[in-house]
Protein backbone atom coordinates (compact mmCIF):
# COMPACT_ATOMS: atom_id res chain seq x y z
CA UNK A 1 0.00 0.00 0.00
CA UNK A 2 1.48 3.28 -1.12
CA UNK A 3 -0.17 5.14 1.75
CA UNK A 4 2.14 3.31 4.19
CA UNK A 5 5.37 4.02 2.30
CA UNK A 6 6.50 6.63 4.84
CA UNK A 7 5.84 4.46 7.92
CA UNK A 8 8.89 3.10 9.75
CA UNK A 9 7.90 -0.40 10.91
CA UNK A 10 9.83 0.02 14.17
CA UNK A 11 7.79 3.14 15.04
CA UNK A 12 4.40 1.43 15.04
CA UNK A 13 2.68 0.29 18.23
CA UNK A 14 0.06 -2.37 17.52
CA UNK A 15 -2.65 -2.28 20.17
CA UNK A 16 -5.84 -4.05 21.13
CA UNK A 17 -8.17 -3.58 24.07
CA UNK A 18 -10.60 -5.92 25.80
CA UNK A 19 -13.67 -4.40 27.39
CA UNK A 20 -16.48 -5.77 29.56
CA UNK A 21 -19.68 -4.37 31.08
CA UNK A 22 -18.78 -2.17 34.04
CA UNK A 23 -20.79 -4.39 36.40
CA UNK A 24 -21.37 -8.12 36.50
CA UNK A 25 -25.08 -7.70 35.75
CA UNK A 26 -27.74 -5.07 35.18
CA UNK A 27 -28.98 -5.65 38.74
CA UNK A 28 -25.63 -4.43 40.11
CA UNK A 29 -25.82 -1.10 38.30
CA UNK A 30 -26.46 1.86 40.61
CA UNK A 31 -30.10 2.95 40.39
CA UNK A 32 -29.20 6.20 38.61
CA UNK A 33 -27.23 4.27 35.99
CA UNK A 34 -30.08 1.82 35.46
CA UNK A 35 -32.32 4.64 34.31
CA UNK A 36 -29.53 6.00 32.11
CA UNK A 37 -29.03 2.55 30.57
CA UNK A 38 -32.77 2.28 29.90
CA UNK A 39 -32.83 5.61 28.06
CA UNK A 40 -29.66 4.68 26.17
CA UNK A 41 -31.14 1.33 25.11
CA UNK A 42 -34.41 2.91 24.05
CA UNK A 43 -32.49 4.80 21.38
CA UNK A 44 -29.55 2.51 20.59
CA UNK A 45 -31.32 -0.85 20.77
CA UNK A 46 -34.88 0.03 19.78
CA UNK A 47 -35.07 -2.87 17.31
CA UNK A 48 -33.88 -5.46 19.84
CA UNK A 49 -36.37 -4.16 22.41
CA UNK A 50 -39.16 -4.34 19.83
CA UNK A 51 -38.18 -7.96 19.20
CA UNK A 52 -38.71 -8.78 22.86
CA UNK A 53 -35.27 -8.44 24.43
CA UNK A 54 -35.13 -6.70 27.80
CA UNK A 55 -32.98 -3.83 29.01
CA UNK A 56 -31.51 -6.23 31.58
CA UNK A 57 -30.48 -8.81 28.97
CA UNK A 58 -29.04 -6.17 26.67
CA UNK A 59 -26.65 -5.06 29.41
CA UNK A 60 -24.49 -8.02 28.38
CA UNK A 61 -23.46 -5.69 25.52
CA UNK A 62 -22.53 -2.88 27.91
CA UNK A 63 -18.83 -3.42 27.33
CA UNK A 64 -19.22 -2.03 23.81
CA UNK A 65 -19.92 1.43 25.18
CA UNK A 66 -17.41 3.52 27.10
CA UNK A 67 -20.21 5.04 29.19
CA UNK A 68 -21.20 1.65 30.63
CA UNK A 69 -18.16 -0.59 30.15
CA UNK A 70 -14.60 -0.76 31.35
CA UNK A 71 -11.19 -1.73 29.97
CA UNK A 72 -9.71 -4.86 31.54
CA UNK A 73 -6.75 -5.42 29.21
CA UNK A 74 -4.63 -3.40 26.79
CA UNK A 75 -2.00 -5.28 24.79
CA UNK A 76 0.80 -3.58 22.87
CA UNK A 77 3.20 -5.06 20.34
CA UNK A 78 6.08 -3.52 18.43
CA UNK A 79 8.94 -4.52 16.14
CA UNK A 80 12.53 -4.00 17.23
CA UNK A 81 15.71 -4.45 15.21
CA UNK A 82 18.13 -6.87 16.89
CA UNK A 83 21.95 -6.64 16.71
CA UNK A 84 22.01 -9.45 14.11
CA UNK A 85 19.69 -7.30 11.95
CA UNK A 86 16.72 -9.63 12.41
CA UNK A 87 13.46 -8.39 13.86
CA UNK A 88 11.92 -9.05 17.22
CA UNK A 89 8.24 -8.54 17.98
CA UNK A 90 7.73 -7.66 21.64
CA UNK A 91 4.36 -7.88 23.37
CA UNK A 92 3.31 -6.28 26.64
CA UNK A 93 -0.07 -6.27 28.36
CA UNK A 94 -1.64 -4.01 30.96
CA UNK A 95 -4.39 -5.91 32.74
CA UNK A 96 -6.02 -5.61 36.13
CA UNK A 97 -9.40 -5.67 37.82
CA UNK A 98 -8.76 -1.99 38.61
CA UNK A 99 -9.44 -0.29 35.29
CA UNK A 100 -7.74 2.95 36.32
CA UNK A 101 -4.53 1.00 37.00
CA UNK A 102 -4.74 -0.50 33.50
CA UNK A 103 -5.23 2.91 31.88
CA UNK A 104 -2.56 4.57 34.02
CA UNK A 105 0.03 1.94 33.14
CA UNK A 106 -0.71 2.18 29.44
CA UNK A 107 -0.77 6.00 29.50
CA UNK A 108 2.61 6.09 31.26
CA UNK A 109 4.04 3.77 28.60
CA UNK A 110 2.61 5.86 25.74
CA UNK A 111 3.42 9.25 27.28
CA UNK A 112 7.05 8.97 26.14
CA UNK A 113 6.15 8.92 22.45
CA UNK A 114 5.06 11.83 20.29
CA UNK A 115 2.60 11.11 17.48
CA UNK A 116 3.78 11.18 13.88
CA UNK A 117 2.96 14.26 11.85
CA UNK A 118 4.26 14.88 8.31
CA UNK A 119 5.64 18.36 8.99
CA UNK A 120 5.95 21.08 11.61
CA UNK A 121 2.67 22.43 10.25
CA UNK A 122 0.73 19.31 11.32
CA UNK A 123 -2.73 20.09 12.67
CA UNK A 124 -2.13 18.01 15.82
CA UNK A 125 0.05 20.25 17.97
CA UNK A 126 2.09 17.42 19.50
CA UNK A 127 2.86 15.70 16.19
CA UNK A 128 6.43 15.43 14.91
CA UNK A 129 7.96 14.07 11.69
CA UNK A 130 10.00 11.61 13.79
CA UNK A 131 6.96 10.56 15.82
CA UNK A 132 5.26 7.21 16.29
CA UNK A 133 2.11 5.45 15.09
CA UNK A 134 -0.67 3.43 16.68
CA UNK A 135 -2.27 0.59 14.71
CA UNK A 136 -5.39 -1.35 15.69
CA UNK A 137 -8.08 -3.28 13.88
CA UNK A 138 -11.15 -1.01 13.87
CA UNK A 139 -9.16 1.33 16.09
CA UNK A 140 -10.60 4.52 14.62
CA UNK A 141 -14.17 3.43 15.37
CA UNK A 142 -13.55 1.69 18.68
CA UNK A 143 -10.20 1.35 20.50
CA UNK A 144 -8.82 4.90 20.27
CA UNK A 145 -12.02 6.69 21.26
CA UNK A 146 -12.91 4.16 23.96
CA UNK A 147 -9.51 4.61 25.61
CA UNK A 148 -9.77 8.40 25.54
CA UNK A 149 -13.25 8.37 27.07
CA UNK A 150 -12.37 5.92 29.82
CA UNK A 151 -9.23 7.90 30.66
CA UNK A 152 -11.42 10.97 31.16
CA UNK A 153 -13.80 8.99 33.38
CA UNK A 154 -10.86 7.71 35.46
CA UNK A 155 -9.39 11.20 35.75
CA UNK A 156 -6.33 9.97 33.88
CA UNK A 157 -4.23 12.36 31.79
CA UNK A 158 -4.45 11.48 28.10
CA UNK A 159 -1.10 10.85 26.37
CA UNK A 160 -0.41 12.87 23.19
CA UNK A 161 -0.96 9.84 20.91
CA UNK A 162 -4.61 9.63 22.05
CA UNK A 163 -5.34 13.28 22.83
CA UNK A 164 -7.02 13.86 19.47
CA UNK A 165 -10.49 15.18 20.39
CA UNK A 166 -11.65 17.95 18.07
CA UNK A 167 -9.31 17.07 15.22
CA UNK A 168 -10.43 15.87 11.78
CA UNK A 169 -9.78 12.17 11.11
CA UNK A 170 -7.68 13.00 8.04
CA UNK A 171 -5.34 15.14 10.16
CA UNK A 172 -4.49 12.23 12.48
CA UNK A 173 -1.77 10.63 10.39
CA UNK A 174 -0.46 8.56 13.28
CA UNK A 175 -3.68 6.58 13.84
CA UNK A 176 -3.54 3.54 11.58
CA UNK A 177 -6.39 1.06 11.27
CA UNK A 178 -6.17 -2.29 9.48
CA UNK A 179 -9.95 -2.33 8.93
CA UNK A 180 -10.02 1.20 7.56
CA UNK A 181 -7.16 0.41 5.18
CA UNK A 182 -8.97 -2.72 3.97
CA UNK A 183 -12.02 -0.68 2.93
CA UNK A 184 -10.25 1.13 0.05
CA UNK A 185 -12.82 3.91 0.44
CA UNK A 186 -15.78 1.50 0.62
CA UNK A 187 -17.82 2.37 3.70
CA UNK A 188 -19.40 -1.10 3.61
CA UNK A 189 -16.03 -2.85 3.78
CA UNK A 190 -16.19 -3.92 7.42
CA UNK A 191 -14.31 -7.13 8.13
CA UNK A 192 -13.45 -9.01 11.29
CA UNK A 193 -9.84 -9.54 12.24
CA UNK A 194 -10.38 -13.32 12.15
CA UNK A 195 -11.64 -13.17 8.55
CA UNK A 196 -8.89 -10.79 7.47
CA UNK A 197 -6.27 -13.05 9.03
CA UNK A 198 -7.87 -16.03 7.31
CA UNK A 199 -7.72 -14.53 3.81
CA UNK A 200 -3.99 -13.91 4.32
CA UNK A 201 -3.38 -17.41 5.67
CA UNK A 202 -2.60 -16.17 9.19
CA UNK A 203 -3.64 -18.40 12.12
CA UNK A 204 -6.88 -17.20 13.67
CA UNK A 205 -6.50 -15.23 16.91
CA UNK A 206 -9.94 -16.56 17.91
CA UNK A 207 -8.84 -20.14 18.54
CA UNK A 208 -9.96 -20.05 22.18
CA UNK A 209 -12.44 -17.28 22.95
CA UNK A 210 -13.68 -14.34 20.93
CA UNK A 211 -15.00 -10.89 21.75
CA UNK A 212 -18.46 -12.13 22.69
CA UNK A 213 -16.94 -14.37 25.39
CA UNK A 214 -14.79 -11.76 27.15
CA UNK A 215 -17.47 -10.48 29.54
CA UNK A 216 -18.38 -14.01 30.65
CA UNK A 217 -14.71 -14.97 30.96
CA UNK A 218 -14.10 -11.94 33.16
CA UNK A 219 -17.20 -11.77 35.37
CA UNK A 220 -18.14 -15.47 35.62
CA UNK A 221 -14.96 -17.44 34.94
CA UNK A 222 -12.79 -14.74 36.56
CA UNK A 223 -9.98 -15.70 34.19
CA UNK A 224 -8.14 -12.49 33.35
CA UNK A 225 -5.05 -14.42 32.23
CA UNK A 226 -7.11 -16.04 29.47
CA UNK A 227 -8.26 -12.61 28.31
CA UNK A 228 -4.66 -11.36 28.23
CA UNK A 229 -3.64 -14.33 26.08
CA UNK A 230 -6.54 -13.66 23.70
CA UNK A 231 -5.71 -9.95 23.48
CA UNK A 232 -2.05 -10.65 22.67
CA UNK A 233 -3.07 -13.03 19.89
CA UNK A 234 -5.06 -10.17 18.38
CA UNK A 235 -2.09 -7.80 18.25
CA UNK A 236 0.09 -10.51 16.70
CA UNK A 237 -2.55 -11.10 14.02
CA UNK A 238 -2.90 -7.34 13.44
CA UNK A 239 0.86 -6.96 13.03
CA UNK A 240 0.96 -9.83 10.55
CA UNK A 241 -1.91 -8.32 8.54
CA UNK A 242 0.01 -5.05 8.50
CA UNK A 243 3.06 -6.83 7.07
CA UNK A 244 0.86 -8.11 4.25
CA UNK A 245 -0.33 -4.56 3.57
CA UNK A 246 3.28 -3.42 3.17
CA UNK A 247 4.40 -6.44 1.15
CA UNK A 248 6.73 -7.62 3.92
CA UNK A 249 4.86 -10.75 5.04
CA UNK A 250 7.91 -12.97 4.47
CA UNK A 251 9.68 -11.20 7.36
CA UNK A 252 7.50 -13.02 9.89
CA UNK A 253 9.20 -16.37 9.30
CA UNK A 254 12.39 -15.12 10.98
CA UNK A 255 10.88 -12.88 13.64
CA UNK A 256 11.50 -13.64 17.31
CA UNK A 257 8.38 -13.24 19.42
CA UNK A 258 9.22 -11.99 22.91
CA UNK A 259 6.38 -11.57 25.43
CA UNK A 260 6.91 -9.29 28.39
CA UNK A 261 5.38 -11.50 31.07
CA UNK A 262 2.12 -10.47 32.61
CA UNK A 263 2.39 -13.95 33.90
CA UNK A 264 5.66 -15.89 33.42
CA UNK A 265 6.14 -16.53 29.70
CA UNK A 266 9.32 -17.66 27.90
CA UNK A 267 10.68 -16.11 24.73
CA UNK A 268 9.95 -18.27 21.71
CA UNK A 269 10.80 -18.56 18.04
CA UNK A 270 7.97 -18.05 15.58
CA UNK A 271 7.75 -20.97 13.19
CA UNK A 272 4.62 -20.13 11.24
Amino acid sequence: MNILRHVDLTRVFFIDIETVPGHASHAELPAAHQSLWQKFCDKRHARELAEGQSHEALFANGGLYAEFGKVVCISVGYFRLLPDETLEFRTKSFADEDECAVLSGFASFLQRYAPYGPSRYAKLETARPDGYFLCAHNGREFDYGYLGRRMLICGQGIPPMLDVAGHKPWDLHHLLDTMDLWKFGDNKGHITLALLAGVFGIPSPKDDIDGADVGHTYWVKKDLARIVSYCEKDIIATARVYLHYTGQQELWEDITLTPTPWRAAPAMRVLA
